[in-house]
């Protein structure tokens, strides 16, 4: 059976959680003690030499990059697809999980983190305000894209979105405005039991 190394609070094991559940991929979860620092020692180091989760491991494949592993899964378990089968569709959703890490996970990793685990007096404001700017502007894009629209791509749910999950989750954490399309795109996805499964409280 697949391993899949994970902590609860974190948002890209999380991506891989829901997709998961999606597929109905049976996987040992192995929770990484990080409040401990085990991501950052032996034996762990050996597995994912970056120490971060998530990383999945099947038989002597081992995946520490959550796209790579959501890719892996959707080829070894193509039941319940979370791809189109169209060429171009499918290359839509590559583009928006590609989008999703660099215009999305890094300014809101700047601002996230902080507003979960550090006490206030040491946010950095001025690059958490530049961070949520930079996700506005993001946000007005996707509005864009998402007229009329249930999903990034096509007619169902796809990677596209799933990659989003976790990080719209914290969208109250955001000095932005969200725009119509994507409070409803939002709401949408977010609402899947996959995604209500795997939220904790915050």
């Amino acid at each position: 059976m697949m391993k899949l190394h994970h902590h609860p609070l974190s948002t890209f094991s999380r991506r891989v959680r829901i997709a998961l559940l999606e597929k109905d991929i049976a996987v040992e979860l192995v929770e990484v003690d990080m409040p401990g620092r085990a991501h950052k020692r032996e034996p762990y180091l050996s597995l994912n030499p970056y120490g971060r989760v998530p990383t999945l491991v099947d038989d002597d494949l081992v995946l520490y990059e959550s796209t790579a592993i959501l890719e892996y899964l959707e080829a070894k378990v193509p039941a319940k697809p979370l791809l189109p089968h169209d060429v171009r569709q499918r290359a839509l959703v590559a583009m928006h999980m590609k989008l999703c890490d660099l215009q999305m996970t890094r300014p809101a990793g700047t601002v996230i983190f902080p507003k979960r685990f550090m006490p206030e007096a040491s946010w950095r404001r001025d690059e958490m305000a530049k961070a949520s700017a930079e996700v506005e502007r993001h946000f007005a894009i996707l509005d864009h894209q998402l007229a009329g629209r249930p999903y990034l791509v096509g007619d169902r749910y796809t990677l596209a979105d799933l990659c989003y999950v976790p990080f719209l989750d914290f969208m109250h954490l955001f000095d932005v405005t969200v725009p119509p399309q994507v409070r409803s795109w939002a709401d949408g996805i977010l609402a899947r039991p996959t995604s209500v499964a795997t939220r904790l409280a915050h």
